[in-house]
């Protein structure tokens, strides 16, 4: 069953969860469990992981590898994959960094014209993939090698164009929230949060769909409302909420409402499910799948965009080392299968912060860099091995 077949025909009650279980469908419980168990032993190894002052700096570093992975995400859902998430993001960061550093453009105009060049990019990766009918690993693996090539001869010799440091792209990275507009945006979030699935219950229950219970509902906005708090309370104890975690977050919520509330999301969990049914069923699954490619190539130059505003610079590494990597293995231990068709959004906000929290907590340790990579690579197996072994439940 397609996650868009489950959300229309039950919500997510105690009973449902239950039924998922029982199927092999663990949801986000392992992440969730992962990051306890993260928080647990590099809080008892090392006093400091769980300090105001790094969980602030944990958030701001997930924020521009995260906007990444969000767009692979979209990819995966068909059961596709981008491979050239990474180029695309330092590409269109130095297009961003030459128009307003080299030609004077006013930033805002930049950044729109970087966004642009990613959206165009990705309607190149998904006609090549639709009409020319070539696999996604061979379109995106060529504009891997080749995006970082024109990324290469866009520096030139230099090799390098440096930021303002006072300047608007910069000072995104270096924005916190005042106390006060922090706890206003959590009260505006918990009340949206409320308000949308009350709307969305009064909608099931004139449609004579079936609705979780209302002391339920309340156990769900109780819960966003103490992880909220406690994320906020953590972060005032030090500069803030940064701008870059709100941005990031706004991203996700966003496209979790687009992909569960609207047309276009339903299809793309149809057409990740099941290609020949969705077809049948009148979907035009071309345009479901160069838009996918669009909105891939265009978050990647976002992500980019936000990255060379923590480092206030563009160099001949932007967009490469193991950024891609680490965003696909993100989606991928966030829950998002590899197969298509299931997969949250909310995938790329737990699984960059297991990433970051494992990056984070052996460097406090001062464990070497291959073994970070060993254990992040374990992790990832066992997020495939999970997928794969809920799918063989799934469909028992």
């Amino acid at each position: 069953m397609t996650q868009a077949a489950a959300i229309t025909r039950e919500p997510y009650t105690p009973k449902g969860a239950l039924d998922r279980l029982r199927h092999g469908d663990l949801g986000a419980w392992p992440v969730v469990g992962g990051l306890v168990a993260i928080a647990v032993v590099f809080g008892t190894l090392n006093e400091h992981f769980l300090s105001p002052e790094n969980l602030t700096n944990l958030a701001l570093q997930m924020a521009a590898t995260g906007t990444i992975s969000l767009g692979i995400i979209m990819v995966l859902l068909l059961g596709e994959i981008d491979l050239s998430a990474g180029s695309v993001s330092g590409l269109c960061a130095v297009v961003m960094a030459i128009l307003s550093v080299r030609q004077g453009w006013n930033p805002l105009v930049a950044i729109v014209v970087a966004l642009v060049a990613g959206a165009l990019i990705g309607l190149l990766h998904g006609l090549m993939f639709t009409r020319l009918r070539m696999p996604s690993f061979v379109v995106t693996l060529a504009g891997l090698i080749g995006w970082q090539g024109l990324l290469l001869y866009l520096l030139g010799q230099g090799g390098i164009v440096n930021l303002p440091f006072d300047g608007f792209v910069a000072k995104l990275s270096d924005t916190w929230l005042t106390p006060l507009a922090a706890w206003l945006l959590t009260l505006v979030l918990v009340a949206v949060f409320a308000a949308s699935n009350l709307v969305t219950r009064r909608m099931r229950l004139a449609a004579d769909l079936p609705v979780a219970p209302t002391w339920w509902l309340g156990v769900k906005v109780a819960g966003l409302a103490v992880v909220l708090v406690a994320a906020v309370a953590v972060m005032s104890a030090d500069r803030g909420v940064p701008l870059l975690l709100v941005i990031f977050g706004t991203l996700v919520v966003v496209f979790d409402l687009v992909l569960r509330h609207t047309a276009f999301g339903r299809w793309m969990y149809a057409v990740g499910g099941n290609v020949e049914a969705a077809r049948r069923a009148g979907i035009d699954v071309r345009r479901i799948r160069v838009l996918a490619f669009v909105l891939s190539s265009t978050l990647a130059a976002f992500g980019g965009i936000l990255s060379a505003s923590r480092l206030a610079a563009v160099n001949q590494g932007s967009g490469g080392s193991d950024i891609l990597l680490m965003a696909i293995a993100a989606a991928v231990i966030g829950g998002t299968s590899l197969f298509g068709g299931r997969g949250r959004t909310y995938a790329a906000l737990l699984g960059i912060l297991v990433i970051q929290s494992i990056t984070n907590g052996m460097f406090l340790l001062s464990v070497d860099s291959s073994v970070r990579y060993m254990v992040t690579a374990a992790v990832l197996a066992l997020a495939v091995a999970i997928d794969s072994l809920s799918r063989r439940g799934g469909t028992a």
